[in-house]
């Protein structure tokens, strides 16, 4: 799942800039809650997470402006809907999300995302569109097909904004990899996955990455999503770098943004936040549904 990503490359751009014609928007609605489920089976410890074992599903989120900031803004709110749906020899997903930025003087922002990838299940090849508004008007699109080889080398050919290639470093990860890699290191005694990630959220190439892994969480009851009580999870924080500060730095710059999340060992995340320095945003998921797909 990349939805915390997305989210957050929007958000970036979008922190400090000009605010004139702004207007008052309405907040996404909270999503009912979520009826139970039948339990999925967990991954036997010693076997390894494949993409065959993530959750074709859809879930809901609640955006929130994270308390203990002193920055310009006093709040934030919206929503988000991610799906992940099964397509055969790839993962097709979709993330929609509203947020409405307030800032001291009491002005408001809305900005909107609609974001759309499909990947391959062997982490080698992705397509992906991205639409970015502010206060109702496309401020942005970006779209493409990535290409990697076996070493994680390849090129990203991009039709939009501008039709261009980039290539990509050894190493890179597609983002279904990377949460499979990462989960697969947390269940071996991990603690650090490092290496370049490219989602198709931005027209620059890769981002290079550290993702912090806790220890593995052992299944527990759930009582608000029956589904994910039979399963691990994970606490991961991923810090995201600017390529090209990180070269010319020698490598020691700051995080462009953090982001924390709660992953379940079938690719869903429930507990999310997203460290822009000056504020940040939670999200907690309020409703999680399977969803059909597959051959």
């Amino acid at each position: 799942m990349r939805l915390t990503i997305t989210t957050a490359l929007v958000l970036g751009t979008l922190f400090g800039m000009p605010q004139a014609g702004a207007q008052t928007a309405a907040p996404a609605p909270a999503a009912p809650a979520t009826p139970a489920a039948p339990a999925a089976a967990a991954v036997p410890m010693g076997q390894p997470i494949e993409a065959r074992h993530l959750l074709a599903h859809r879930a809901a989120y609640r955006l929130s402006l994270a308390p203990s900031r002193d920055g310009n803004l006093t709040s934030a709110r919206g929503g988000m809907i991610y799906e992940l749906v099964d397509a055969c020899d790839g993962w097709a997903t979709r993330q929609r999300f509203t947020l409405t930025l307030t800032d001291r003087e009491g002005t408001e922002i809305e900005t909107a995302s609609d974001y759309s990838t499909v990947e391959s299940k062997d982490g080698r090849h992705l397509r992906f569109t991205l639409t970015q508004m502010t206060q109702g008007a496309v401020t942005q699109r970006i779209a493409g097909e990535a290409e990697l080889n076996p070493d994680g080398s390849g090129v990203v050919r991009y039709s939009e904004p501008e039709v261009k290639e980039e290539r990509l470093p050894a190493g890179t990860m597609l983002p279904n990899r990377h949460t499979i890699i990462a989960l697969n290191a947390a269940r071996s005694g991990q603690r650090l996955v490092v290496g370049p990630l490219f989602d198709g959220t931005s027209d620059d190439g890769s981002q290079d990455t550290t993702t912090v892994l806790s220890a593995w969480d052992a299944a527990r009851e759930n009582a608000e999503f029956p589904l994910l009580s039979p399963l691990g999870s994970v606490r991961m924080r991923i810090a995201f770098f600017d390529r090209e500060a990180q070269q010319q730095g020698g490598g020691a710059t700051t995080p462009s943004y953090e982001v924390s999340l709660r992953y379940w060992e079938n690719g869903v995340a429930d507990q999310l936040l997203m460290d822009f320095r000056e504020f940040a945003v939670d999200g907690r998921m309020v409703k999680l549904e399977p969803v059909p797909g597959g051959c």
